[in-house]
């Protein structure tokens, strides 16, 4: 196992990032928190449970699709080949559609934010004996400079899994994919996993279920802001509200204040009063449709798409190529 990035100057960094930009967000009308820092130890646990939940179906249904298209999906690709995935998280989805293709691969190159989704990620992969499994605990965009710079000859695959391209707005969706296409030589490709369009209870029992496992989970982000940059959130006086937005075709999370309040936020030297019924836009989970899909990929730059469709659950994976 091999861990990129892991010196205490970039812990530093990261901290300095992340106060400036929980600053920057909450200053923004309307308040939000960037939700990429819903990932830390705590929080990936939390996501774990979440894909177990009987109405978050996400996980499951893409599951399904590596399991049974694997072949499939690997085997147009050149050789060697070296896997990738941003936002790897606990490393199962990877785990399925590199056995059930029953190859060894190059490598394994993991990115994630979340040291502890890199680790509980490395610990199932390593198990598999699939490959060399490199970490980079990195944003996507950080990790994608950091294959560039340390990939060997040969294709990669990149995975970009779990619906969460829907968490970009649809430029920044855009911008992201074709920076991964810049990334990527000929006979590379990228599997983007995204979740459809489908019935308005069953999105938003998705993101406010009744064991309020998904309410933990957003709450979360405020106990990590209080962790690690000395912030001051009444955690009991913030409740979680999930809505459907059909005219943007998303789900969106907020975090809304009980009760008129201050909050200091120490490491970023800010102090922001909260009206009661404000509220904190921490995410967006975008849902497409088959079509729009592979538009978007084309607007980024890849020249083919092949897609599986789970039509039950409503979830597509889809193979770009370059």
């Amino acid at each position: 196992m091999t861990l990129i990035n892991s010196l205490p100057s970039a812990r530093a960094d990261f901290q300095r990032q992340f106060a400036e930009e929980v600053a920057e967000y909450l200053q923004r009308t309307p308040r939000q928190l960037p939700s990429k820092y819903f990932y830390d130890a705590l929080g990936s646990a939390l996501f774990d449970a979440i894909c177990l939940l009987p109405w978050y179906r996400i996980t499951r249904a893409e599951s399904a699709l590596l399991d049974r298209y694997a072949r499939e999906i690997i085997e147009p690709l050149p050789r060697p080949l070296t896997l990738a995935e941003l936002g790897c998280g606990n490393g199962e989805k990877l785990g399925v559609l590199a056995t059930r293709a029953a190859e060894r691969f190059q490598s394994v190159q993991l990115v994630d934010i979340s040291p502890a989704a890199l680790y509980t990620a490395r610990r199932r992969l390593e198990s598999l004996r699939i490959g060399p499994v490199v970490l980079h605990p990195a944003t996507y965009e950080q990790g994608l400079t950091q294959l560039a710079r340390t990939r060997r000859d040969g294709a990669m695959l990149v995975l970009f899994l779990g619906s969460n391209i829907g968490n970009f707005d649809p430029a920044p969706a855009r911008d992201l994919l074709v920076r991964i296409r810049s990334s990527l030589r000929e006979g590379d490709a990228l599997l983007l996993g995204c979740d459809l369009v489908k019935p308005e209870r069953d999105l938003l029992i998705a993101y406010d279920d009744p064991l309020q496992v998904t309410a933990a989970f957003n709450r979360n982000l405020l106990r990590r802001i209080n962790a690690e940059l000395g912030g001051t959130f009444d955690l009991e006086s913030w409740a979680h509200r999930a809505i459907w937005n059909p005219s943007r075709a998303r789900v969106e999370m907020h975090l809304v204040s009980r009760a008129t309040q201050l909050v200091r936020i120490g490491a970023a030297d800010l102090d922001v009063q909260f009206d009661a019924e404000e509220w904190i836009w921490t995410e967006s989970s975008y849902k497409y449709d088959e079509r729009s899909m592979i538009d978007l990929g084309r607007a980024a730059g890849f020249t083919s798409a092949d897609q599986w469709i789970d039509e039950e659950s409503r979830f597509a994976l889809t193979r770009f190529g370059v």
